[in-house]
């Protein structure tokens, strides 16, 4: 068994989605894909659960996954040991699609941006295995306490719509939250984070939901959704990567405003002094931006003001 094989194995376990894993691998599909029988062969049994349309771990592949996670977190610790020597190695910051800028230079801060860019749940569930020191992320306040972490806000952004440049809409400034749809997915591996806010703010402010299960949450997908349905969408905070077509156009929302917010976290047990320093770090840069202000306007998750 090699490490590049936990490497793979990993990938394809968080993606549930080969395409996805190997483009995030930067290797080809059907080499990933002999890659991981490779593997079932050599422990014996299977780990995934696949057909064309659909992956899913098996018990025993989700009690690998966890060891895999951690002998991975192991090597990389072992590999920056021998490569800093007696050095103070940096912490390990995960992210979802949101980073502050100038983080990586940002004096007296010591981190390493983790080059895997995962959905808000899975950070979380690094940090509190140990393989990421630090995450951005989005995350519930029930799963702060039940995976023992600590929370602290670093930005709230302002979600907006999406919609054909022929609607109504577009003959105003804003749209109210009530005539938005948004686009849950039936992959929750990917998108349970989103699923759940949308779920939530869907029932809060009247908008209505479309379930799909293409992943086109975000991307080209979620445009040709746009078009398809011919009213305002939701948009997510994850960044796209593809233009937006001429045929559509954006609007703020009001009534209230979606409000998201990107949370810095780390384990509650964690003391040392390099993370409370770069917490603070992070923090008091993000106040100072006035990032951690939440909007004057009626807005949804209700907040208290700037957060402690």
């Amino acid at each position: 068994m090699e490490l590049r094989q936990l490497t793979y194995f990993v990938a394809v376990a968080e993606e549930l989605h080969f395409g996805r894993a190997a483009e995030r691998l930067h290797i080809a599909g059907p080499s990933l894909s002999q890659q991981i029988i490779n593997l079932e062969r050599e422990l014996g049994t299977r780990l995934l659960i696949r057909d064309r349309r659909h992956v899913e771990l098996t018990p025993a592949g989700s009690e690998f996954l966890t060891d895999a996670r951690e002998v991975l977190a192991a090597a990389a610790r072992a590999f920056d040991r021998a490569r800093n020597g007696d050095r103070q190695l940096p912490l390990r910051l995960g992210y979802v699609s949101w980073l502050p800028p100038g983080i990586a230079t940002m004096p007296n801060l010591r981190i390493r941006i983790d080059e895997w860019v995962l959905p808000s749940h899975t950070q979380a569930a690094r940090v509190a295995e140990g393989s990421l020191d630090l995450a951005i992320a989005w995350i519930e306040k029930a799963d702060v306490a039940r995976q023992n972490l600590a929370a602290e806000l670093l930005k709230y952004e302002r979600l907006q719509a999406v919609m054909p440049g022929t609607h109504h809409a577009t003959r105003h400034d804003s749209v109210p939250a009530a005539e938005l749809t948004v686009l849950v997915d039936v992959d929750e591996a990917s998108w349970d984070s989103w699923n759940r806010y949308a779920l939530a703010f869907a029932e809060a402010s009247g908008a209505s939901v479309t379930h799909i299960d293409d992943g086109g949450i975000t991307g080209p997908a979620f445009f040709e959704h746009v078009a398809r349905l011919r009213r305002p969408v939701l948009q997510s905070p994850k960044r796209h990567a593809a233009p937006m077509p001429p045929t559509l156009t954006r609007r703020p929302v009001t009534s209230p405003v979606p409000l998201w917010a990107w949370d810095l976290l780390h384990r509650a047990d964690d003391t040392r002094p390099m993370v409370t320093s770069a917490t603070r770090t992070l923090i008091d840069g993000a106040s100072a931006a006035g990032w951690r202000i939440p909007p004057t306007e009626t807005h949804w998750p209700q907040t208290t003001g700037e957060q402690a």
